[in-house]
C-alpha cells in the first residue's frame, strides 16, 4: 500500500510539472507578445496578457497600496483611467518610495498605456486585511478600490502594470512586474519516487530476514 501511494503521488507530480511547464510557456507567450486593447471582460487565461488603453488619468481617485520590490519597501500608486469610450480602467502606475508618495509625475490630457494585464487581488496581502475607511490598502483589490473611491460606472476585474517609463528618473517606477513561477514539482516527483523504492527495498530486507529465522 505504502509504494502504490508513494508511486500514485509521484505520478501525480510528474502531471503537475507538466502543467506548470505549459502555463509557463503560456504566460511568456503573453508577456512578449504585441500589446492588445484592453478588454471589458476577460478570463483567467488573460492574466499577464499586454494590453494597452488611451485616455486620461484621475489622480484625485488615486490609491497608494503597500509595495515591497527590488527596489525596497513603498507603495504601488494605482490611479484610475478614463478611456474615450467613457469606460474606467485601475492603472498600477508604478512604484514609489515612501518619501515620495505625494510627490510623482501627474501627466494631464490624454495618454497611452500599455503594460501587463494582472487579475485583481481581493481582501488584502502581506497577512492584513485591507482597510478602505482608513485608506490602508495592502493588495490591489479593484471592487474594493472602486468603491471607496466611488467610481460610478463599472469597473473591469482586472488592473494594468504599466511599462517602465522612457525616463528612469520619472516617479512611478513602472515595469517593475516580477513574473515567477514556483516549480519544484521535479523535485516532489523524484522524493516520492525514492520513497517508494526505499519501501520495496526495506520490504526485500524484511522478507531475507524472515526467511533466514524460519530456516534457523
Amino acid at each position: 500500500m505504502l509504494f502504490a501511494g508513494f508511486c500514485a503521488l509521484g505520478w501525480w507530480q510528474v502531471e503537475r510539472l507538466a502543467w506548470k511547464r505549459d502555463l509557463i510557456a503560456r504566460v511568456e507567450a503573453r508577456v512578449h507578445a504585441p500589446p492588445v486593447p484592453a478588454p471589458l471582460y476577460i478570463g483567467k487565461d488573460d492574466a499577464y496578457r499586454r494590453v494597452t488603453a488611451t485616455g486620461t488619468f484621475l489622480h484625485d481617485r488615486a490609491v497608494l497600496v503597500q509595495a515591497s520590490t527590488v527596489r525596497g519597501a513603498g507603495f504601488w500608486v494605482l490611479t484610475p483611467l478614463r478611456t474615450g469610450t467613457g469606460t474606467i480602467l485601475l492603472i498600477n502606475r508604478g512604484f514609489v518610495p515612501p518619501e515620495s508618495k505625494t510627490r510623482y509625475d501627474r501627466p494631464s490630457g490624454p495618454i497611452r498605456v500599455t503594460g501587463l494585464l494582472r487579475l485583481t487581488e481581493p481582501g488584502g496581502g502581506f497577512l492584513r486585511s485591507n482597510d478602505p475607511p482608513a485608506d490602508r490598502w495592502y493588495s490591489r483589490d479593484v471592487a474594493a478600490i472602486a468603491t471607496a473611491r466611488r467610481l460610478s460606472c463599472a469597473i473591469p476585474d482586472y488592473f494594468i502594470d504599466a511599462d517602465a517609463a522612457p525616463s528612469p528618473y520619472t516617479l512611478p517606477v513602472g515595469g517593475l512586474t516580477v513574473v515567477r513561477f514556483p516549480n519544484s514539482h521535479l523535485q516532489y516527483a523524484v522524493t516520492w519516487f525514492i520513497l517508494a523504492a526505499m519501501v520495496v527495498g526495506a520490504y526485500i530486507v524484511v522478507l531475507r530476514h524472515t526467511g533466514k529465522d524460519q530456516r534457523a
